[in-house]
């Protein structure tokens, strides 16, 4: 089985993708544009050759590069698992006469506004929308959906360059920050806690599922610098509340063409107890949603991932032990970390229930918190009860505090 996995550096956590698909027994072929010399230490094992090209984002540049490259080796699989690159794969697959999802196919889980055309058409449940390409077009699309409303990038991920849109006056003064965005999604405001649904699908069909709970919405998060964000996965995740979310995502995937791989969608559940369609990536969550996975489960997602993604098969067992909570910190003030409050007493009191600790120390740089949901560092804590899970994960939200300067 050989396998071209593009960008096996970057996110961070591609390493652990790279390992997983060595793991059970594909030869990997990387490509991305970090310098060969500057490859991971950690990488190297897992890659059975490597092709650099001068930018990875100019995908025909990419696909001729490789094309060379790999002439005369039968390649069976082309993957990605970095949002902005899985349209390249899809072309490269296409490109090649090899298995996997179309780039049309692939492009619905990409552009925004045509995956919620697709889901709506399936008779789903999703936001009121329009495509902007113009400040014209974004004030004529806010009058017709109404306030409050939400302002994302059509091909964007995370929530970067995402703003909740209270009245006019707050319009104006966002269309000044997203400027620089050349396709916009404005699309209405969907009031109720929100949640993932996440899955590895064999075929379009779940082979593992996961849902969890963001405390507090991502754009409330990413709005205030003060909140330190908080996601837990559901032990149990087939509750009667929390079961329209569950059908909601299975039949969104229907209706998208899903293939083999992973897949991280964004849901509602309003007052009403009505489950509402966000968005969808064919492609793992970040944030080191996959390790909360693993931390659930006791699983390794990373190699079942490259077992479904090679040879179609899901091997693991998933009995759901465990409530996961991360906890992200942002430092107060700015610069360098110059000392950290609260944790000493936060590990006392979640004993063995805390299963990782990664806050900055003092003397490192702070991340930009809009950059970034990583923000300075997070701790994981896990218990099998989700008001205790939800009771440490908090205690760490407010009780630990780090400051920079």
């Amino acid at each position: 089985m050989r396998v071209v996995f593009l960008a096996p550096t970057f996110p961070p956590e591609m390493i652990q993708y790279t390992r997983g698909l060595a793991e059970v027994g594909a030869k990997v072929y990387g490509i991305a544009d970090t310098p060969r010399a500057g490859l991971p230490k950690e990488l190297k094992p897992y890659l059975h050759d490597y092709l650099q090209v001068p930018r990875i984002m100019d995908e025909d540049d990419v696909i001729e590069r490789a094309t060379t490259w790999l002439k005369g080796v039968p390649v069976d699989r082309v993957l990605a698992n970095w949002e902005p690159l899985v349209i390249l794969a899809a072309r490269m697959r296409e490109r090649w006469g090899m298995p996997g999802m179309s780039s049309d196919i692939v492009r619905g889980f990409r552009d925004k506004q045509l995956m919620k055309e697709r889901v709506r058409a399936a008779g789903l449940r999703v936001p009121k929308s329009k495509r902007c390409t113009s400040q014209r077009e974004i004030r004529e699309a806010a009058e017709e959906i109404g306030y409050p409303l939400v302002l994302k990038p059509i091909a964007g991920a995370g929530s970067a360059d995402t703003y909740r849109v209270g009245d006019a006056k707050e319009l104006e003064a966002t269309l000044q920050k997203v400027r620089h965005v050349q396709e916009l999604s404005c699309e209405e405001y969907v009031t109720g806690e929100e949640f993932t649904f996440d899955t590895v699908c064999i075929g379009g069909k779940p082979a593992y599922e996961n849902i969890a709970a963001y405390l507090p919405k991502p754009i409330e998060a990413r709005s205030n610098e003060w909140i330190s964000p908080v996601i837990i996965t559901v032990r149990d995740m087939y509750q009667a509340r929390l079961k329209p979310g569950v059908e909601l995502g299975r039949d969104v995937l229907k209706a998208l063409g899903m293939g083999d791989g992973f897949t991280h969608m964004e849901w509602f559940l309003t007052p009403r107890g009505e489950a509402v369609f966000g968005e969808i990536g064919c492609r793992p969550g970040g944030a080191h949603i996959v390790d909360q996975m693993n931390y659930t489960s006791d699983i390794d997602l990373f190699r079942e991932w490259a077992r479904v993604a090679t040879w179609r098969s899901f091997e693991a067992n998933v009995p759901r032990k465990y409530n996961v909570g991360i906890v992200f910190k942002r430092a107060f003030g700015q610069g360098r970390i110059t000392r950290v409050e609260g944790l000493g007493q936060w590990l006392k009191e979640a004993g063995p229930w805390c299963v990782e600790e990664a806050l900055f120390r003092p003397g490192m740089q702070r991340r930009n918190w809009k950059n970034t949901l990583l923000s300075d560092g997070h701790v994981v804590v896990r218990h099998p009860d989700w008001a205790e899970a939800h009771r440490l994960s908090f205690a760490a939200a407010t009780g630990i505090r780090l400051f920079a300067q």
